[in-house]
C-alpha cells in the first residue's frame, strides 16, 4: 500500500514543480521591458481646442519607470490625465498619483490638475482624444463630456 502511495505521490510532485517553475520564467522579459518605446498619442485639432498643454504633460509622465501608458485632455483651465501604471507598481497608487499630480502643478500652476489611476477614466479619456484627433466633436459637446468625466475623476478620488 505505501509503495502505491509513494508512486502516486512522486510524479504528483515532479509535475507540479516542473509546472511552477515553468509559470514563473514566461514573464521574465515583460518585467525587463523598459517604457522608454512607450508611443504616447498627441492630440493635434484643427479647431481652437489647444491640447499642447496636455501633450506636454504625456512626454513628462510616461518618462517615469512605473507608467506604461498615459492619456490626457485639457482645457483653457483644467488638466485631467490618467495613467497606467505596472502590476508591480499597482501597490502604491496613492503614491505615484501624488508624485504625478505634484510635479505637473509646478509645471503648470494656472491649470487645475486632476490625475487618475482608475482602469474606467483612462478609457474614457482615450475615447475624448479619439474624438479630439478626429475633430468630431464641438466645443459645447467637449465641454459637456470634459464635466462629466471631471465629475467622475472627483468621485472616485
Amino acid at each position: 500500500m505505501k509503495d502505491k502511495i509513494r508512486a502516486f505521490i512522486f510524479p504528483l510532485f515532479l509535475t507540479a514543480t516542473i509546472g511552477f517553475s515553468s509559470g514563473c520564467a514566461g514573464n521574465e522579459d515583460q518585467s525587463a521591458n523598459n517604457n522608454n518605446d512607450a508611443d504616447v498619442v498627441k492630440v493635434h485639432t484643427r479647431k481652437s481646442i489647444d491640447q499642447s498643454v496636455a501633450n506636454e504633460a504625456k512626454e513628462k509622465v510616461i518618462k517615469k519607470e512605473e507608467i506604461t501608458d498615459v492619456k490626457a485632455v485639457n482645457t483653457d483651465k483644467e488638466l485631467l490625465l490618467a495613467v497606467k501604471v505596472n502590476q508591480f507598481d499597482r501597490l502604491r497608487l496613492k503614491g505615484i498619483k501624488k508624485d504625478v499630480k505634484s510635479e505637473l502643478e509646478k509645471k503648470y500652476p494656472d491649470h487645475k490638475i486632476l490625475v487618475s489611476t482608475d482602469q474606467k477614466i483612462y478609457l474614457e479619456l482615450e475615447q475624448l482624444e479619439k474624438k479630439l484627433q478626429k475633430d468630431k466633436t464641438k466645443k459645447k459637446a467637449l465641454k459637456k463630456e470634459f464635466d462629466d468625466l471631471k465629475s467622475l475623476m472627483k468621485e472616485k478620488a
